[in-house]
């Protein structure tokens, strides 16, 4: 009866991934259309954050597919199994990708991954323009400094979050149906809504970048979608590191998934700092928006690192309070 009810949830995990999966994998097809029929991706047929969502998905419905081989071969080990694959098929699809495809405007012909970048700091309404058009705080463009790859950071924090978060779901809801243990219920439930709200503020943020204007200083209404995004990716990171933890010591199941998702956080500020040459996006005036002497870093971020941590923190205080185990 389990084997038939996992089958079952296999069946419709592979068909919802695919489904879910439409856009980004028809991104790719066109995209490798264009490469095979002209040799090149006109800016006009560009499609927007090919990288990294379409390696994302391939990895994911990769992920998907061998779900009953790696549970099979890997058993409780199944998650870190799935996980490594699928994250290596990822930095395999997403290099080939940033070499190979290149785009080509009126003026040049870029490789995809300089391309990225140039979509990334430029606004949705000037990614017909040139360069030189890009609003800035001060005369000399602080927005971007000499090119570097470590722009891609926050890219690949994002995507591997995503990737790994989606499959502890499909893969934890998977072992509930074949071996009954019903442990991690909460905890998968909870990843399933913070692991989904983080891949539609993804989605919103391509197609809108959160409304900014290309200016350091912010609206409040980006700021305040800004401020979701990165909270939700440190609790997003925390609550998988939490699932596996619970019922543990209080040392062990609250605070190191807190400290996972403080850390998340800070580490999209770092990719943040990468890609607008040593600054960061202002979320407001005042001194509580104005960086601390020393730091980059304003009193609004660091409360914003730390509400990650505090939040998952509470999360995993409420998850753990009727397990007797729980000790100081």
């Amino acid at each position: 009866m389990k084997s038939k009810l996992f089958n079952r949830y296999y069946l419709l995990s592979c068909i919802g991934v695919l489904i879910a999966s439409y856009y980004p994998l028809s991104m790719g097809i066109r995209v490798i259309t264009d490469m095979i029929v002209n040799g090149t991706v006109l800016k006009e047929n560009y499609p927007k954050y090919i990288i990294p969502y379409t390696p994302m998905s391939i990895a994911i419905i990769v992920g998907v597919l061998l779900m009953p081989l790696c549970i099979k071969l890997f058993k409780k080990f199944a998650l870190a199994g799935g996980t490594s694959i699928a994250t290596g098929i990822f930095f395999a699809i997403e290099f080939l990708f940033e070499e190979k495809v290149v785009v080509s405007t009126a003026e040049t012909v870029t490789k995809l991954e300089d391309w990225q970048m140039f979509m990334c700091y430029v606004p949705p309404e000037g990614w017909g323009e040139t360069v030189t058009t890009y609003k800035t705080q001060t005369a000399v463009d602080i927005l971007m400094g000499d090119y570097t790859p470590a722009f891609k950071l926050h890219f690949y924090i994002i995507s591997v979050v995503l990737i790994i978060t989606i499959l502890n779901c499909l893969y934890g809801f998977g072992q509930m149906v074949k071996n009954g243990e019903k442990k991690r219920l909460k905890s998968l439930i909870l990843q399933s809504v913070c692991s989904l709200t983080f891949l539609g503020l993804c989605i919103l943020a391509c197609f809108t970048a959160f409304w900014r204007d290309g200016s350091i200083q912010v609206s409040p209404l980006s700021a305040t979608l800004m401020t979701i995004f990165f909270v939700l990716l440190g609790v997003t990171a925390g609550v998988f590191v939490g699932s596996f933890l619970l019922g543990k010591r209080k040392l062990v199941s609250i605070w190191i998934p807190s400290i996972v998702a403080s850390v998340m956080t800070f580490l999209m500020y770092i990719g943040e700092m990468i890609l607008l040459n040593g600054h960061l996006y202002n979320l407001g005036t005042g001194f509580i928006f104005n960086s601390i002497p020393g730091i980059i870093l304003a009193p609004v971020d660091l409360l914003i690192i730390v509400a990650s941590g505090c939040i998952t923190a509470l999360i995993f205080t409420l998850l753990n309070r009727k397990n007797v185990n729980l000790t100081e």
